[in-house]
């Protein structure tokens, strides 16, 4: 008995590692999706690297990625939880659009307070949201339609009370939202040296949270990644953000809308995966009556993910409005389709209950780097609109293919 006892204790610490490697396996199993969306996002950029000759990743370029991408990845976050909870919102380019035509009417016409009129476009975006999410949580019409008629509405009344004109420009303060850097207190010169702080102070927080998350795994027995592979990750992840923000560093420094859309990343990947909401969220989306049957409030927790919504639109009008510095008609055209793109891409289901925050933003970021990499190449409008067109498709065919595998 003891002599079994001894050999099943030897045997033990293989066990473990087996486990460990097995739970590795299966990290990498479930989050396919996500880690081929990574891997496409740098095979993309290398490839436009190469066919650019080195223009997509000079500090330039990449600020402007940044710049040219942020209401989109902005849409993108709050698209991601609207489609995990199995609706769609078309209406949310024309939202921004309307929202960004009152910004300009209240800034430029009639001179109020830049804080002033963005707080009162946050809160037309939540009533936006509040009326269209009546409409889908409290009488069941279908998402699909709620939000063609809100697409339909307010781009007319986006004509309406811009008579089809152009306003601008816009106040200095409010240009700086979408446009303006983060100043060097530091005094760096050539170098943005506040910048390179930052990003050594994110990878530091970033090493000491994974870290504890770990420990903390271990502590309650869970199975966890070997050491080895783990330490692996970390230094890449932590090379990545120092090489990133010493690339930034090189030109302006951090754009402030990259500070804007770091911490709507944080805020909402924190209420997705850390929240009884964001367990809420994901519940509805999975098996919506079955969510019912266990006491969530299905039509509440739907309402307040489309309020939500419509603060992120108008959010993003904003900022579109502020990068232009001009609130014009067709301003937020098609962005509906890019950030359900990116979120589909990014590893969204198309059944609802699947999806994260962060994999919206390498959705987006995809996207972002395509549409500048073409660009650079002298691609023309109707060969992006359909190379955009096909990746959609073979994403989500991807994603079906994946369900019909593990079925």
């Amino acid at each position: 008995m003891g002599a079994l006892m001894q050999k099943t204790a030897q045997h033990s610490p293989k066990r473990s590692t087996e486990s460990q490697q097995l739970s590795l396996k299966q990290m990498i199993k479930n989050n396919m999706r996500s880690y081929s969306m990574v891997i496409a996002l740098i095979l993309i950029m290398l490839l436009f690297q190469v066919l650019t000759g080195g223009i997509l990743l000079r500090p330039l370029n990449i600020t402007n990625l940044i710049l040219q991408n942020s209401y989109i990845l902005v849409l993108a976050v709050g698209m991601m939880l609207v489609i995990i909870t199995g609706h769609i919102d078309l209406s949310v380019g024309s939202v921004a659009a309307f929202v960004g035509a009152l910004a300009g009417i209240l800034m430029v016409q009639h001179h109020v307070s830049v804080w002033l009129t963005v707080l009162i476009c946050l809160l037309l975006g939540a009533l936006i949201g509040a009326w269209q999410g009546f409409w889908v949580a409290y009488v069941k019409i279908p998402s699909f339609i709620v939000t063609l008629a809100g697409m339909l509405l307010f781009r007319g009344l986006t004509m309406v009370i811009l008579e089809g004109q152009s306003i601008a420009p816009f106040p200095k303060t409010f240009q700086n939202m979408s446009s303006g850097f983060l100043p060097d207190v530091f005094h760096g010169g050539e170098i943005h040296l506040f910048t390179i702080v930052i990003g050594f102070a994110a990878s530091l927080l970033f090493v000491v949270l994974e870290w504890r998350k770990r420990n903390s795994q271990k502590k309650y027995g869970f199975a966890v990644t070997p050491a080895s592979m783990f330490t692996l990750k970390l230094a890449v992840i932590a090379a990545v953000i120092m090489i990133f923000t010493y690339i930034l560093a090189t030109y302006e420094g951090i754009p402030t809308i990259l500070v804007i859309l770091a911490a709507l990343i944080i805020a909402y990947s924190f209420v997705a995966n850390r929240t009884v909401v964001g367990r809420h969220i994901y519940a509805i989306g999975g098996n919506e009556k079955a969510a019912q049957l266990s006491g969530i409030k299905t039509k509440r927790v739907t309402f307040w993910v489309f309020v939500n919504m419509g603060v992120l639109a108008a959010l993003s009008g904003l900022i579109f409005a502020a990068r232009l510095n001009a609130a014009t008609p067709k301003a937020g055209n098609l962005f509906e389709l890019d950030a359900i793109a990116a979120c589909f891409i990014g590893g969204a289901s198309a059944y609802g209950g699947i999806g994260t925050i962060s994999g919206a933003i390498i959705g987006g970021l995809v996207m972002g780097v395509m549409n500048n990499g073409m660009s650079l190449l002298g691609l023309g409008i109707d060969w992006q609109q359909a190379i955009k067109g096909l990746v959609l498709l073979i994403a989500v065919a991807f994603d079906i293919y994946n369900k019909n595998k593990a079925a």
